[in-house]
C-alpha cells in the first residue's frame, strides 16, 4: 500500500500501523473499509457509545499495568478519605466521564470523542492525565459536600489561601447558592450565618458529578489532581481539622468573610 504523497493520510499513521495495514489481504481491506464507513457515517453520540463498548476495557486495563502510578493515586485517594478506590470499573467510568467533559467544555458534545478516544490509545501521557483527572475530581466531589465552615478550616491549611479560595471555594460556593443546595439568608446576621455556614449539602452521587463538570473544565481537574501528584504537599489535608465538631462562637472569622462575597 505505497504512499503517494509524504502528507498522505497513510503517511500519517504509526509506522507498526501502516505495516499491518499494507499486509492485509484484498478481502480484509474491505472489512475495514466497510467499518470505516459505518463508524464515520454515524452521529457523534453513535461514535461515542461504540468506541466506548470497544476501548474502554482495555484501556482500562491497560492503565492498570502501570502499577506504581495506580498505587499513589490510590495512596492519596486514602489520604483524603475517598471511597473510591482505583480499578478496573472506576477507570472506564472515568474514561467516558472525561470525554464527555472534555467535549463539554468546548461546546461541541461528541464530536470529537473519536480524535480524543485515539489520542488516549496512542499517547501515555494522555493515559496518565486521565489518573490525574480522577484524583482531582475525586477531591473536588469531597470538596462539594463540604460545609462552608469546613472550606474555611481547609482554606486556612493553605498556603496561598486567596488563589485556593478563589480557584475552588468561591465557584463551590456559587454552585451551591446557585443550586439551591445552601442558602444564605441574612447573611449579616450571626446566627442565621451561623446555621447556613454549619450546614452539611445534601447532593445525590448523580448531580454531584453533574455540578463539578458545570463549574470546572477539565483543564481545572487535571490541575488538581496533576499538582497533588507531583507534590502531596501542593494541597495541605488535615482530615481530623476539617471535620472536627464545629465550635459555635469561631464561625467562619472576620478575616474569611470574603469567601461567601
Amino acid at each position: 500500500m505505497p504512499a503517494n504523497q509524504e502528507n498522505s493520510i497513510f503517511e500519517k499513521l504509526p509506522e507498526e500501523v501502516k505495516q499491518w495495514a499494507s499486509s492485509l489481504p484484498w478481502r480484509q481491506r474491505r472489512f475495514v473499509l466497510s467499518f470505516f464507513y459505518i463508524l464515520c457515517a454515524s452521529s457523534p453520540e453513535k461514535q461515542a457509545e461504540f468506541l466506548d463498548d470497544y476501548i474502554a476495557d482495555s484501556l482500562a486495563v491497560k492503565m492498570l499495568q502501570d502499577i506504581d502510578t495506580v498505587k499513589r493515586v490510590n495512596k492519596y485517594l486514602r489520604r483524603f478519605r475517598a471511597k473510591t478506590n482505583i480499578n478496573e470499573y472506576v477507570l472506564r467510568n472515568y474514561i467516558r466521564q472525561y470525554y464527555i467533559h472534555s467535549t463539554q467544555d468546548v461546546r461541541c458534545q461528541a464530536k470529537q470523542y473519536l480524535e480524543s478516544a485515539f489520542k488516549l490509545v496512542v499517547n501515555t501521557e494522555e493515559r496518565n492525565q486521565i489518573l490525574n483527572y480522577v484524583l482531582g475530581f475525586e477531591l473536588i466531589k469531597i470538596m462539594f459536600a463540604m460545609s462552608w465552615l469546613q472550606h474555611e478550616r481547609l482554606a486556612r491549611l493553605q498556603t496561598n489561601q486567596e488563589n485556593f479560595i478563589n480557584t475552588y471555594i468561591k465557584p463551590i460556593q456559587y454552585a451551591h447558592k446557585l443550586n439551591g443546595i445552601i442558602v444564605p439568608k441574612d447573611q449579616g446576621i450571626f446566627f442565621a450565618k451561623r446555621d447556613y455556614y454549619v450546614q452539611i449539602p445534601d447532593i445525590s452521587s448523580k448531580k454531584l458529578v453533574e455540578l463539578i463538570i458545570a463549574t470546572f473544565t477539565t483543564e481545572k481537574v487535571i490541575k488538581c489532581g496533576f499538582a497533588i501528584n507531583r507534590h502531596i504537599k501542593a494541597l495541605r489535608f488535615e482530615f481530623d481539622y476539617i471535620f472536627q465538631q464545629q465550635e459555635p462562637e469561631e464561625i467562619f472569622p472576620l478575616e474569611f468573610e470574603s469567601i461567601s462575597n
